[in-house]
Formats: structure tokens, C-alpha cells, sequence
């Protein structure tokens, strides 16, 4: 490998390629699944790989793949994502591709005799259907066509209307000869960054099940109605969020958190009492028992506040994902190996979701996390340097270089 600076400038001029697609006037940039601006950043991504004289090509629902040789041998699948929230960060999901394509350059040029591929998934982001993990969802089966076709995009496009302009298929060939898949990522949040730790080399995903809670008041004049007459829909909804913190900060020694991130009043209008509300719930965790502790807390509380109120609950669940543990073995050969390279790491699981999900259910699959600056993430302000990016990418690098020797010796066993 080069020296570390010129590796650096390397990464930062691949970085400087992908920077100004879909900025916004505040300074962040919009990249929404499956759109113009998530198909520039899938050119620019075959243009790079290309002139490094790497394969490129894109499967049926649009990733797009660069490669060191295409066969029916076993690969290696360095992945992520290259679409944004709206007026998001430019280091979400780029920074693993950046990374995927700088390890492809170091296999080139120190001979790593395996085959290996990098994938930019499409839609990793729920922003513009409401859903995450597209792209790698619906390649690995993880997600079915029935479950995406009737989606919609902000701009009111179904997601069948979309893969039909594009010729994409919602019912593609299962990805297969994936004999491992890594992914590089900044954390999105602080523990890195607090420990003072270079990598994360993540244990688990945690599984989010997320629900509608509509609550139904009465909208009434707020200076003609007593304060002993009042059916306020958003006093209850008050009572309702303080109740999931609670559930949450309970059982935040499990790794669970519960969050109340959408409140939508109705009238809205200041001289009108709430008539109307309806909560978005998220509650993640890595156990399965916490989360179906949370979730039965959290249905108590409705029947509690909604009795004492008399006012109606309904509470409505949106989605629902278990868990997932990525591979031990691979963990510990990451971990091994930033202790041969001198990179402090930490330990830890994930509490956002990843493309990670999908390929952990088909074969072995682990995470190298990053710091981000105080662990901002889907946001503007989110940064982390191209000195982190670098050393994930050395991690992940020495990993494969392992894995190199072990795949020789099979491809020798198996010509005899």
C-alpha cells in the first residue's frame, strides 16, 4: 500500500467527486432512493471503478456493482448505500462506498488473489417511500414485491410505476456466491467518539417495530371550554410520550430505546383545543424479550391514559423486524486485526438499521463502524474525516488479506 497521505488525497478526491450532487440551499444535499440524483451518484460510481479498470454492471432492481472479476466463483461484498435523507449529510452511506472502492484499488495493486466486489445499493433511506433497505432487500428476498409495489414517493409516483419507466423487476433473482458481505458506516451517534475509539466492530442490529397511535379528543372553543369539560387529545398524547421515555430509559440496560419521533395535531389552531393527534413510535432494541416487554408496556399505557381520559386510543403497528446478530467469527477476525494495525476499536452493536440486515440472513455478514463529529447523522451538519474512513477501510483491507491466504489454499485443494 501507498503511504497514508497519498491514500488520503485518494479517498478525498474520490469523495470531491460525489459532493455537490443534490445540494440544498442550507448546505446539505438531498439524494432520495430512485431518484435523478441517486442515479447520478450511481454514474459517478461506475465511472470511478471504471477508469481504475475495474467491471461494473447493475442487477434488475438497479445496484450498481464494481468488480475485480466476474465468474460463478464465491465473491467478496463490500456494501452500501448512496441516497440521502432530505437535506441530509454527505458521509451517510458514502463513506463505505468510498472505503469499498479504495480496498478494491489496494487489492489491485498488492495482487489480493480473491475475488472481490463493491455494491452501492438502491434506497437504504426511508425518505422517499416510507420504507428502508430497498435495493438490498429486495435482491436477498428480505422484502417481497407485495410489500414495495403500491409504495409511493414524495412526489406521489408509485414505486411500480418507477421500476416499470426504469425496466427494474420487483421480483428479481435472489443474489447468489456471496461468500461473505462487510459494510463500513459512520456509527450515527457519539459512543466512538466518547470512548475515544478509531472503530466499531458491530455485534448486532437492533430491530425496530414502529407503530401509529391515533388519539381522538374533542376540538373545542380553548376560552368558551372549562378546563373540567376539555377532551384534549394532545394533554393525553403528552401523557402517552412521557410514558414511552419511561419504557425506554427501563429498559435501556438491554440496549432498548423507545422514541415518539412524529406528533400531528389537528386543528393545529391556537385558539382550538386539540381534537385530534396521531404519534409515530419507534422502538429498537437487540433482545427481542426487551422488545416485546416495550411493546407491552407501551399497550398498557394506552389503556391506562385512554380510561382515565376517556379518551380514545387506537394504536396501529407499521412495521416490525427482529434483531440481528452478525457473525461471531468475523467479529473476531476484525478485531484481531486492528490489533495488528494499532486502531483502538470498541465493541458494540448498532441501533440504526443497515443494508447489513438483508445479507446477514444469507450468509456471513459484519459491520466496521466509524466516528461522526458528536454523532450527528441524517443532518447537514454530519461529518467524519477521510482519516476515519481510512482506517475502517485498513481494517476491513487486513481482514480480506487474511481471508486471501485461507481462499488459496482452498482454490489449491479444490484443483487437485
Amino acid at each position: 500500500m501507498k503511504s497514508t497521505t497519498e491514500d488520503i488525497h485518494v479517498l478525498e478526491q474520490i469523495f470531491e467527486q460525489f459532493y455537490a450532487v443534490g445540494i440544498t440551499g442550507m448546505g446539505g444535499v438531498t439524494r432520495l432512493g430512485y431518484s435523478v440524483e441517486e442515479d447520478e451518484m450511481h454514474r459517478i460510481f461506475r465511472e470511478l471503478a471504471e477508469k481504475e479498470g475495474f467491471q461494473t454492471y447493475t442487477d434488475e432492481v438497479g445496484n450498481t456493482y464494481a468488480a475485480n472479476e466476474i465468474s460463478n466463483r464465491e465473491y467478496y461484498l463490500i456494501g452500501s448505500h448512496l441516497d440521502s435523507v432530505v437535506d441530509g449529510g454527505r458521509y451517510d452511506g458514502v463513506a463505505g462506498i468510498i472505503a469499498g472502492l479504495m480496498i478494491l484499488k489496494w487489492a489491485k495493486e498488492n495482487h489480493l488473489n480473491i475475488p472481490l466486489r463493491v455494491v452501492a445499493f438502491r434506497c437504504e433511506e426511508s425518505s422517499n417511500f416510507g420504507r428502508c433497505t430497498i435495493g438490498s432487500g429486495l435482491i436477498t428476498k428480505r422484502i417481497g414485491k407485495s410489500e414495495v409495489e403500491c409504495l409511493e414517493s414524495r412526489d406521489g409516483k408509485s414505486f411500480a410505476e418507477i421500476f416499470k419507466e426504469r425496466g427494474f423487476s420487483m421480483d428479481p433473482a435472489k443474489i447468489a456466491n456471496v461468500k461473505q458481505y462487510l459494510e463500513l458506516h459512520i456509527e450515527q451517534g457519539k459512543v466512538l467518539e466518547e470512548y475515544g475509539m478509531s472503530v466499531g466492530i458491530v455485534t448486532d442490529i437492533a430491530g425496530p417495530r414502529r407503530f401509529n397511535v391515533h388519539i381522538h379528543g374533542e376540538a373545542e372553543h380553548s376560552g368558551a371550554t372549562p378546563m373540567n369539560m376539555r377532551s384534549d387529545a394532545l394533554c393525553a398524547a403528552a401523557e402517552f410520550i412521557l410514558e414511552v421515555e419511561r419504557i425506554g430509559k427501563d429498559e435501556s440496560h438491554r440496549g432498548s430505546v423507545a422514541t415518539v419521533g412524529v406528533i400531528h395535531a389537528k386543528p393545529n389552531v391556537l385558539n382550538v383545543t386539540p381534537g385530534e393527534v396521531t404519534l409515530g413510535i419507534d422502538l429498537r432494541g437487540i433482545e427481542d424479550e426487551s422488545l416485546e416487554l416495550m411493546e407491552k408496556r407501551m399497550r398498557e399505557a394506552v389503556t391506562y391514559i385512554s380510561a382515565k381520559r376517556h379518551i380514545p386510543f387506537f394504536v396501529e403497528k407499521t412495521s416490525a423486524a427482529t434483531p440481528i446478530k452478525l457473525d461471531a467469527g468475523m467479529q473476531k477476525k476484525l478485531v484481531d486485526c486492528a490489533e495488528r494495525l494499532r486502531i483502538t476499536y470498541k465493541i458494540m452493536p448498532s441501533g440504526a438499521g443497515h443494508d447489513a440486515m438483508a445479507f446477514a440472513e444469507i450468509t456471513k455478514a459484519a459491520m466496521v463502524f466509524i466516528p461522526c463529529c458528536k454523532g450527528v447523522s441524517h443532518n447537514r451538519n454530519e461529518f467524519t474525516s477521510l482519516e476515519s474512513i481510512y482506517d475502517g477501510a485498513r481494517v476491513i483491507y487486513e481482514y480480506l488479506k487474511r481471508e486471501g491466504e485461507t481462499y488459496d489454499l482452498s482454490e489449491k485443494r479444490e484443483s487437485h
